[in-house]
């Protein structure tokens, strides 16, 4: 018996079990509560109707109430009735009426007492969930029940055998960032039952304390803390810290297993009262518990890495056109490398002929400081300015400086508005019309300045939300209703404006022709895509950026963002809601034909771009960095980093940031890493970015930037020596 209940969306029976209200809901299945024939208090999991139709989750489903049942019971909710092949699967466990201890921590946190019977309880149940030979995966506090009778720990739904071996595994980061092990992070498929007691160790600290041992707002930083650095043990009783830093040790082999943890634990959780008065520590404001864990974050060693060189990384940042404050709903921004448009402004004259002469000496690296000094992340984002031949860049609280590409020395720059208006990774100056456009969010300016002076030529307010797109001898400037418009770039003057739809992406076609040919002059178009409120389609329009006019449209499959022109057409990628990219998509030049390539494995929150020889090079938030050509994936390398910048594509190689400052080479016909600088990470915990800027090749060189401030450039003909 299987009914559904069109007016709540949910079945009113789960096998013979009716179910009678929802406990809770999360992105695998609906938990509800529900009473046997006999009256019996269940809790009945019931998987999504849009999982229930991939094999693969069924697969993990199935596992999941495997590695349950394989439990006694007497640490977790036992499992009564389950049907992983039902049209919805779902799963019945006893119902056990207790607070997690994510609501209990709310309240207050532990008192030393209580606390070191939670860590005896958590070492027998892990004694209990190991002995068959699983792994839980994803313990936290709010899979950890306070019952009056002892703890329970639930939710096996990323548990698994330590033989696992389902696909789930490859390229994917299974887990909360809070909670989990170093080797999480680095060898997902390595994983055993250590770590669990890495994250025993996480709890206890949330629970004494309100706070986790490696604690920030940043779910990518905290990553980075996990591998590298040593855990915030401030709060926790005196007597615990021990126990709690080896079960925290970074090397799985040196943590205890949950047999040598019980002894000692049960010893700490009977001792007198004034044995426990002893390691009482001031009780910490309570925090909410985060538990997050759509950005995952793996981190190893890159392929071929020299030692010391491995680093934690933050999560892709788009590298976008002018941004401020806010977006549209489902909004991508992108834009075309380059850009300067003919005309020049007072000093470019100059400016080019000093750059032609430092061409003709040899090159030498270089390394400068931009921004405010001070400790924490000072990183910045930079471009290149065709017209003066010019590196302009941007940090905080410096809108825009423009420096020499010869040694980086400074030209001239100009103070950020608003203290505090710009954040590391924030989008690259752009340039359009001769001239150099920069946006301070705080401030809601656009303001276009000469490039060879920095005086303002003029200045546009912008209301939040609105991004700016360069567009040769345009700028665009999109709205979240989609109402954009278009001003000339050198004098500010509106061109036209034109309802496009609730914009979701908009990207000019920089040098080349792509998608329905040149437009009027033959400048490149620019094209809009706009996903329907569901994300099942979305529809494209080519756009000539000097009148407005609609070269075509289409409506396709998928919730599609514009990445690049390829020879035969524009390339797109297809993600869903969730941050998934499964596939890349073609839409042809000439016929407006759609052609999908589906990849192998899908990317988390992927940025990409598309290469001179039209193959779509896309990196994804687990480190994969894949070449995807007209028909299929071509290759794929695990770079070892747990995402990377906006990949760029120059003279064979594909070229991307890590957040503590490294800039590494791959090649691009084999896929191969063939070279990354030293890194340049800042000192202290806010020396980690989780929103990076692009490398900005030119000509021979290659100019990048890094958390501690530094603009630096290298010889872009041999990485080999970087």
């Amino acid at each position: 018996m299987h009914s559904l209940r069109a007016d709540v969306g949910f079945p009113e029976y789960a096998g013979q079990y009716r179910l009678e209200s929802v406990l809770g809901s999360g992105g695998m299945g609906v938990v509800h509560l529900a009473t046997s024939g006999s009256g019996l208090k269940l809790a009945v999991k019931i998987v999504h109707a849009e999982h229930a139709v991939d094999p693969e989750f069924r697969a993990r489903f199935r596992q999941e109430v495997a590695a349950a049942r394989q439990v006694s019971g007497a640490f977790t909710a036992p499992v009564v009735d389950a049907d992983p092949d039902a049209e919805r699967p779902w799963m019945a466990t006893l119902f056990i009426d207790a607070p997690t201890l994510a609501e209990r921590v709310r309240e207050r946190v532990l008192d030393p007492a209580e606390l070191a019977r939670l860590a005896a309880g958590l070492a027998e149940a892990l004694r209990d969930i190991h002995r068959v030979g699983v792994v839980h995966r994803d313990l936290k506090p709010s899979n950890v029940l306070m019952a009056p009778d002892g703890v329970r720990v639930i939710d096996f739904g990323i548990s698994r055998p330590a033989d696992s071996d389902l696909r789930t595994e490859t390229g994917k980061l299974i887990g909360t960032p809070p909670y989990m092990a170093p080797e999480q992070f680095q060898r997902p498929r390595e994983v055993g039952s250590a770590a669990d007691v890495f994250a025993l160790g996480a709890v206890l600290v949330h629970a004494a304390t309100g706070h986790g041992p490696f604690d920030s707002d940043s779910h990518y930083l905290v990553a980075y803390q996990v591998v590298h650095a040593e855990p915030d043990l401030s709060g926790l009783p005196e007597r615990l810290v021990p126990v709690v830093a080896r079960c925290l040790a970074k090397d799985p082999a040196d943590r205890p297993t949950a047999e040598q943890l019980i002894a000692e634990m049960r010893a700490l959780a009977y001792r007198t009262s004034e044995d426990t008065q002893a390691f009482v520590a001031p009780p910490r404001r309570p925090v909410e518990e985060v538990t997050h864990a759509r950005e995952r974050i793996p981190v190893a060693e890159p392929a071929g890495a020299r030692p010391g060189r491995r680093r934690a990384r933050a999560v892709v940042a788009a590298s976008v056109g002018l941004l401020l404050a806010g977006g549209a709903v489902g909004g991508y921004l992108r834009f075309g490398a380059g850009g300067g448009a003919p005309g020049q402004g007072a000093g470019e004259a100059d400016g080019t002929k000093a750059a032609a002469a430092a061409a003709a000496k040899p090159f030498v690296p270089w390394t400068v400081s931009l921004g405010e000094p001070g400790t924490g992340n000072r990183t910045g984002s930079c471009s290149w300015g065709e017209a003066a031949a010019a590196l302009y860049c941007a940090g905080p609280g410096v809108a825009v400086a423009r420096l020499d590409p010869a040694n980086g020395s400074l030209v001239w720059s100009l103070k950020a508005a608003a203290a505090g208006t710009r954040t590391a990774g924030d989008s690259a100056p752009l340039h359009a019309g001769g001239l150099v456009l920069v946006a301070e969010p705080g401030a809601g300016t656009l303001r276009a300045l000469d490039p060879g002076t920095g005086a303002e030529r003029w200045q546009r307010k912008l209301a939040d939300g609105t991004r700016a797109v360069a567009a040769g001898a345009q700028v665009l400037l999109a709205p979240p209703n989609g109402n954009v418009t278009a001003l000339d770039a050198a004098s500010g003057a509106p061109r036209w404006t034109k309802q496009l739809g609730g914009v979701g992406s908009v990207w000019w076609g920089g040098g080349a022709a792509a998608g329905g040919g040149p437009a009027a002059g033959g400048g490149p178009l620019v094209y809009v895509s706009t996903p329907d409120s569901g994300g099942g389609s979305s529809q494209l329009l080519a756009v000539d950026p000097a009148s407005g006019t609609v070269h075509w449209q289409l409506r396709t499959a998928g919730r599609l963002r514009p990445v690049g022109a390829a020879r035969d057409g524009l390339c797109l990628l297809d993600t869903d809601a969730d941050g998934r990219t499964g596939a890349v998509v073609r839409v042809d030049a000439a016929t407006q034909a759609v052609r999908r390539v589906r990849l192998s494995v899908p990317l988390f929150d992927a940025e990409a771009a598309v290469g001179a020889d039209g193959v779509t090079y896309a990196v994804g938030a687990t480190g994969a960095l894949i070449a995807v050509g007209a028909e299929r994936e071509q290759w794929r390398l695990e770079t070892g980093l747990s995402a990377a910048s906006r990949p760029v594509a120059a003279d064979g190689r594909i070229l991307l940031t890590a957040p503590d400052g490294r800039l590494l080479a791959v090649d691009a016909g084999s896929g191969r890493l063939v070279g990354q600088t030293r890194s340049r990470p800042t000192d202290g915990r806010a020396g980690f970015t989780a929103t990076l800027a692009a490398p900005v090749p030119a000509g021979d060189r290659v100019y990048g930037t890094s958390p501690d401030g530094s603009i630096f450039a290298v010889d872009a003909t041999d990485p080999t020596r970087w």
